[in-house]
């Protein structure tokens, strides 16, 4: 979450029929956004026309959109439209009643079509008052470092040494497809009856929890 600069201001509403008409998502994601979704508006840009920071492939532009929702979760899969219709990175502002909070996914232009992007799993912070003071943009020699530097914020757990972003996002993927995994393998042992399979899982479980703490190293 970020103190966007006055000169970036946009303000464009969003109508979510245009998104439809350039993502084509299915019925269940376009009824997520009527049930969800009250308004999107195009906050803020920032690029080299607003901020002065010159443009760096693959990052030229940064949005900053805001969706006010009428529930408190939003399904990931709405997210993912918004950014398949808008061609470059995107910082979410989630408003909910007197809360808020800043998500994002790392996007980036597919290595296998230069005119498609690539969207990662989604990072954010915690929801928070409406009021609560809020930083400035780091600071950054091109748009490309800034937008890395904004969304590593976004990540809970920090980089290793000399980690590009792309490998710490596939870090922090890996480490949640293995969360997953252990706590599938938990419920199975508590429902397990038979002790030799309980000890099966039991040391699958030894296994992908090493992993995840070499992951979170």
């Amino acid at each position: 979450m970020f103190n966007y600069p006055g000169q970036a201001t946009y303000n464009k509403v969003l109508p979510k029929n245009k998104i439809y008409e350039r993502a084509r998502p299915g019925r269940a994601v376009r009824d997520c956004f009527v049930s969800q979704i009250d308004q999107i508006v195009w906050k803020y840009v920032l690029a080299t026309r607003t901020i002065n920071l010159p443009a760096r492939k693959p990052v030229e532009e940064i949005a900053i959109i805001e969706i006010s929702l009428k529930t408190k979760d939003v399904n990931e899969e709405v997210l993912r439209t918004i950014d398949k219709a808008v061609p470059v990175p995107i910082f979410y502002i989630l408003r909910y009643k007197d809360k808020i909070r800043s998500i994002a996914a790392y996007k980036r232009p597919s290595e296998a079509d230069q005119g498609k992007w690539v969207v990662s799993a989604y990072f954010g912070t915690p929801w928070q008052s409406v009021n609560i003071e809020r930083p400035e943009l780091p600071v950054a020699l091109d748009m490309s470092k800034l937008y890395e530097q904004m969304l590593r914020n976004h990540i809970s757990m920090p980089p290793r040494p000399g980690e590009s972003l792309k490998d710490q996002v596939e870090r922090m993927m890996q480490i949640r497809s293995k969360e997953i995994e252990c706590r599938k393998l938990e419920s199975r042992m508590n429902k397990e009856k038979q002790y030799n399979r309980k000890v099966d899982i039991n040391s699958q479980l030894r296994t992908l929890r090493g992993e995840l703490e070499n992951l979170s190293a």
